[in-house]
């Protein structure tokens, strides 16, 4: 047994998902889907649009009902969507304690602000922020009530590539800190290898491949490989020259 595998059983289950199926109408969008995904683990979620990510997303945000199946999760996971969704009329530490009693809200977002790298700016307002920043204090806001269930709606879709990354190194640091399961929806291939422990490929409504994200020796190279795999798997011809 590997050591991913052995710390794999260990581990809660953060969200369990059996033969689900969600349809508009005759539509049927997600089709008997099972999916688990364990406490401290991030699974990117790739796939064509219209396939059923955002469906699946939002049935496990609560958001959705289910037409048939079994969800077992968290009655009500954190959010980060593409958008902060911030109010701009509150200060920092509000926004990210939304709903928590002042007495015991204001410390925690102080804590959480600090985590993000926003720490002495709880008083200022959204709109003093940047992009990358306003998505931090989002992050901020869903951790704060330490959820076993995190969920990532392309949250890093509208920043400059610089701040891509950084943002990528700081959710890996808070999830490895917080211990969520987390599910990140993303179109971006590199993004899902980048920041994640095992990707999924959805198609015509249901998980069509799984793959763990390679570390230590060789990580490299074969995280070249998959991306090859993973661009097939989404359609795109990956040429060999272009696989280091």
């Amino acid at each position: 047994m590997s050591v991913q595998t052995a710390t794999r059983q260990r581990r809660e289950a953060a969200v369990i998902v059996r033969a689900l199926r969600r349809q508009y109408g005759e539509h049927v969008v997600v089709d008997d889907l099972d999916l688990q995904i364990d406490t401290g683990e991030f699974v990117a979620l790739l796939g064509e649009s219209g396939c059923g990510k955002t469906t699946l997303l939002r049935v496990l945000a609560g958001l959705d009902p289910i037409d048939a199946g079994h969800v077992e999760g968290p009655a009500q996971p954190a959010v980060v969507f593409q958008e902060h969704r911030l109010m701009p009329w509150l200060p920092l530490w509000r926004n990210v304690a939304l709903g928590i009693p002042d007495d015991r809200g204001r410390p925690l977002a102080e804590v959480a602000l600090r985590e993000v790298g926003l720490g002495g700016r709880e008083n200022d307002l959204p709109r003093r922020l940047s992009g990358g920043q306003a998505q931090r204090v989002a992050l901020a806001r869903a951790l704060v009530r330490e959820p076993r269930l995190l969920l990532l709606d392309e949250p890093f879709a509208a920043l400059d590539a610089l701040t891509r990354i950084r943002m990528h190194v700081l959710v890996k640091e808070l999830v490895a800190r917080h211990q969520p399961g987390v599910l990140l929806v993303t179109h971006d291939v590199d993004e899902a290898i980048a920041i994640s422990d095992r990707i999924l490929v959805m198609r015509t409504g249901r998980i069509a491949a799984s793959y763990g994200v390679g570390v230590g020796a060789g990580a490299e190279q074969d995280r070249g490989k998959l991306r090859a795999r993973l661009l097939r798997e989404l359609g795109v011809d990956a040429r060999p020259e272009s696989v280091t």
